[in-house]
């Protein structure tokens, strides 16, 4: 009896600035990305990277078109969905890895993102996104960061430093005066929402999101001091 192969097909496979990334597609056409050996996400759900934007805009009331800067382009979800409500203004995203961003503009990962990158409100920026939040003087209504795993589950040793008291001072400089962080996480951690506190954000809170399997992804939410 042939034995069923389920192994995924590594469709690309490069060394990046920050290590290896790879793109597979799964047997069904799932397609993953894994970044030195860890995997980052995929195309089977995304119902948690839209409403990491929903949430996003639901804690901005009374905003007209608010600016949106998402960290971490990965599958391309949080993106897609952004730039299909016409409520936002402009839309940039932070990416540090540039074959995710050839993955979406020439590659298979486009079937999720071409419309949104036609659209004339996104941007592209390809940079880390810590040195960004540190350097840039642009200002933002709101932040959805999506670039680990979790507070508790970087992708790279340096990320973490995003999750910590000055990391946090650093997004809050990017946020215009009462804008909103909001942190995908594959799992709760009470530790991060403390760190938040300590940081100064205000109404801080974690939104749980059901998943097809295992616990549920959660999005801390915080309001910037100011």
């Amino acid at each position: 009896m042939p034995i069923p192969n389920d192994l995924p097909d590594v469709l690309d496979r490069r060394e990046g600035p920050h290590g290896e990334v790879v793109l597979r597609r799964r047997p069904g056409g799932r397609l993953e990305i894994i970044a030195n050996g860890c995997f980052l996400m995929d195309t089977s759900d995304g119902r948690s990277e839209r409403r990491l934007v929903d949430a996003a805009l639901d804690a901005l009331p009374g905003r007209t078109r608010p600016d949106l800067l998402i960290g971490g382009l990965g599958v391309g979800f949080s993106l897609a969905h952004a730039a299909a409500d016409p409520r936002w203004g402009r839309i940039a995203v932070v990416e540090r890895e540039p074959a995710i961003v050839e993955w979406h503009r020439d590659g298979p990962l486009s079937t999720i993102s071409a419309e949104a990158l036609a659209d004339p409100r996104t941007e592209i920026v390809e940079a880390d996104l810590v040195a960004y939040v540190n350097e840039t003087s642009a200002t933002y209504d709101a932040l959805c960061l999506d670039i680990d795993n979790g507070p508790d589950w970087t992708v790279t040793e340096g990320n973490a430093d995003l999750y910590g008291k000055a990391g946090l001072a650093a997004c809050a400089r990017v946020l215009k005066p009462g804008g909103v962080l909001a942190v995908w996480s594959a799992q709760p951690s009470p530790e991060f929402e403390e760190t938040l506190r300590n940081a100064g954000f205000q109404q801080v809170r974690t939104e749980e999101i059901p998943v097809a399997r295992g616990v549920p992804d959660v999005v801390h939410l915080a309001i910037s001091p100011g």
